[in-house]
């Protein structure tokens, strides 16, 4: 049997157990995105991360990383991922139960997925005093509101701000509120583009300002004015405040979250355009998970609309 048939051997799934140290190992490389960011992190060798991952892999039968740069995780890998961040969330609850956690004991480790516009707007404020609390370190993923349940699924974050209502696999779901949004412009390009009011003809050939390539929202607005969004001019601004602010310098017109209008934008009519937001996280009893989500629907409840 050749040395590539040997490493996929069938396995009795009785003799299967996943150390967690090893476990640790993976999820540290797709953190660091390198063996040897991940060594300075675990405080080892380079080639002790190198034995540990291949340890593991044997034992399980798959490939866990893909070693390119930075690191990538097979299916595989992102199962032994989430299930190295489980047992840490719940390690650290258990030590916090017990009140075994000494004072330099390392800070919990938190990542979430959200949106950007929630990120720009409402989803800070609950982190900065949940960390003074708790002393935790977030690690924030920002993604359309449309795909930050796949960060979930793949055990990159432990929840998400998400738009999808059905929850993902092994999570539990509540709403959140409504991000409400209205098309925008400032009044010198209204008045530039519009000069006979925001007919569909005039935005067919108004620029317009898209937040990037999956971003539908001024799609679904045109489409609603009866235009179609293919050859309409619009300019890419990947970053919420950026966005809000392109749109007030007069770049293109845009959908603006009420959160981000203020002075200096007029409407251009049109219906609004209102994305229900959900709080996806996994489906564990961790004191601090639910701490952090009952931080975060708190906000929600008093900034969004419902």
């Amino acid at each position: 049997m050749s040395t590539s048939e040997d490493f996929y051997r069938t396995i009795s799934i009785a003799d299967v157990k996943i150390d967690p140290e090893l476990a640790a190992t993976v999820a540290a490389v797709a953190d660091e995105g390198t063996l040897d960011a991940a060594s300075r992190v675990l405080r080892i060798t380079p080639s002790a991360v190198s034995q540990r991952l291949k340890a593991l892999e044997e034992q399980l039968g798959r490939v866990l990383l893909v070693r390119t740069k930075p690191a990538r995780l097979t299916e595989a890998g992102e199962a032994v991922v989430r299930l190295a961040r489980q047992m840490a969330l719940l390690e650290h609850d258990a030590l916090a139960g017990l009140g075994l956690q000494s004072e330099d004991a390392p800070r919990a480790r938190i990542p979430l997925a959200v949106n950007a516009d929630s990120l720009a707007t409402w989803f800070l404020p609950p982190l900065a005093r949940l960390s003074a609390v708790h002393d935790l370190d977030f690690d924030l993923h920002r993604d359309d509101q449309n795909f930050t349940a796949r960060l979930l699924e793949s055990g990159t974050v432990m929840a998400a701000v998400t738009s999808e209502a059905t929850p993902v696999a092994g999570c539990s779901v509540s709403p959140l509120g409504v991000l409400e949004y209205h098309a925008m412009g400032e009044p010198a390009f209204v008045r530039r583009w519009f000069p006979d009011g925001v007919t569909a003809q005039a935005l067919a050939a108004t620029p317009f300002v898209d937040f990037d390539r999956r971003d539908a929202l001024q799609h679904e607005w045109l489409a609603a004015q009866g235009v179609d969004q293919q050859g309409v001019p619009r300019h890419y601004v990947p970053a919420s405040h950026d966005y809000a602010l392109a749109v007030r310098l007069g770049l293109g017109w845009g959908m603006v979250p009420v959160l981000q209008q203020g002075d200096g934008l007029v409407p251009l009519g049109g219906p609004p355009l209102r994305v229900t937001l959900f709080w996806q996280q996994w489906n564990l009893r961790s004191s601090l998970l639910d701490t952090i989500a009952a931080d975060i629907a708190a906000e929600a409840r008093r900034v969004l609309s419902r």
